[in-house]
């Protein structure tokens, strides 16, 4: 059976729109069977997705699908090239609308859009069944709830005719997992398979991260052309493994280093990677260079999948303000530690605050501060402060958005450069729920 070919045209919402013309130009020359994915939810993207709907029925699917769809749609359609996406976020069936709207706009064949459902657990039923398996629940503060679904669904949506299928949260590895589940008839026991073509998912899900992305580090892991660095595709095998290249005539890299960095991102346990689908067992596994900017992946092993299924619940987690203001010349430093003891004597007993020496300590230090706290006062003619509170009340936020802009003439001297923003958070909590209490469809999306 021919290998099907799989490109990655997003590897988190807002990613670069021009990533997927050449994954699909590459697709089309190589000719053959292939799916375009577009990874765009991550767990702060849904809640920002919830949100957004909340305010906005129409919305809360991602902002830029058009943007992302526009220059490609066409050719997919034309070439047979489905496109799977967790584009949907909060609101699959809005996606679909905006995608066939984008269709007719563009003087195209509506296509046949499928919407899988199943992961929304926030009407009365899944709020039920997530309060009997989260423990403290509070139905005050509730927001609403998604569960991690699997690929057979996607699956099936494509082997009724879908071009185009829209998912809302499911794994990230399963949108390549479903249109490879689809081509060769893999079946649930088809264990090794199905562990070899997660993997695949998971080196593409993140985009241009296993291309030479994320990997560069100039003069240790140099990657040449990163400003027009390629996205990856897999050309995936009837027994699961597969060979990761990138898009052609692009910049980036595709080496054994790559592959390996990428593969272990976000695996616990690499001899039980754990998914919908099944459980993946990479302790085994060889990774090859077999070209350039071509390497293998074979040996993943499968175990069976487990009897739940991840959900995430959110709940409202009130807001969160940050502000900044810039000191620089002689003394600089200290002026920007004394605006920081200022908003902190002002503001410090009325919510939690965070403070950052941006240059000098934030990343490396923690909401308590001890790492700036005791480092001696330097040199730096060059600092930015910023400041980060957060509390249940948008009006405590918004005093002490307004005690920062007030430095401006309140003091120390030479502060300027304020900007402040806020914006409301979700808090989230985790279970684990029996799936067949999860049932998962799909629908056609009609006009």
């Amino acid at each position: 059976m021919k290998t099907l070919a799989v490109g990655c045209g997003a590897g988190f919402s807002g990613d670069r729109v021009d990533a997927a013309p050449p994954v699909v130009r590459t697709l089309i020359a190589r000719g053959g069977p292939a799916a375009l994915i577009f990874e765009n939810l991550a767990e702060r993207t849904l809640a920002q997705q919830q949100l957004a709907r909340k305010a906005r029925p129409e919305a809360g699917y991602e902002p830029l699908l058009q943007q992302e769809l526009r220059p490609v749609l066409a050719d997919c359609l034309a070439h047979g090239i489905t496109i799977v996406g967790n584009f949907g976020a909060a609101n699959p069936d809005g996606a679909a609308r905006a995608i066939a709207a984008l269709s007719a706009e563009l003087g195209l064949p509506m296509p046949r859009i499928a919407v899988v459902k199943g992961d929304d657990l926030s009407d009365a039923r899944g709020r039920a069944i997530v309060r009997e398996h989260l423990g403290a629940f509070d139905d005050q503060r509730f927001v609403c709830a998604n569960a991690y679904q699997g690929a057979f669904e996607i699956a099936r949506a494509i082997e009724a005719g879908a071009q185009v299928v829209v998912t809302g949260r499911v794994a990230d590895p399963s949108l390549v997992l479903g249109p490879a589940i689809a081509h060769f008839g893999w079946q649930p026991d088809d264990l090794d398979p199905l562990a070899g073509g997660t993997m695949a998912g998971h080196l593409l899900e993140c985009g241009a991260q296993v291309s030479g992305g994320y990997f560069a580090d100039p003069g240790r892991k140099d990657v040449p052309g990163l400003e027009n660095v390629g996205f990856p595709i897999a050309e995936i095998e009837a027994d699961g493994s597969c060979v990761i290249g990138k898009a052609d005539a692009t910049g980036g890299l595709v080496d054994c280093r790559t592959v390996k960095e990428q593969l272990l991102y976000e695996v616990h346990d690499p001899a039980a990677y754990l998914t919908p689908d099944v459980v993946a067992d990479i302790t085994e596994a060889t990774v090859t260079q077999v070209g350039p900017d071509r390497v293998r992946l074979a040996g993943v092993k499968g175990h069976p999948r487990t009897g739940t299924l991840k959900a995430l619940v959110y709940f409202d987690g009130g807001w969160l303000g940050e502000a900044e203001i810039s000191y620089a010349g002689p003394n600089a430093e200290a002026r920007a530690r004394l605006a920081m003891e200022v908003v902190r004597k002002r503001m410090g007993s009325r919510l939690p605050l965070r403070f950052d020496l941006l240059g000098i300590s934030s990343i490396l230090d923690d909401d308590t501060g001890q790492m700036l706290a005791a480092a001696p006062i330097g040199r730096h003619t060059d600092v930015r402060l910023r400041v980060a509170g957060k509390h249940e009340s948008e009006g405590e936020v918004d005093a002490l958005l307004r005690d920062v802009m007030a430095l401006w003439t309140g003091g120390p001297a030479g502060g300027g450069g304020v900007r402040t923003a806020k914006r409301q958070r979700l808090s989230n909590r985790a279970c684990l729920i029996p799936r067949e209490l999860l049932a998962t469809s799909f629908a056609f999306h009609a006009e």
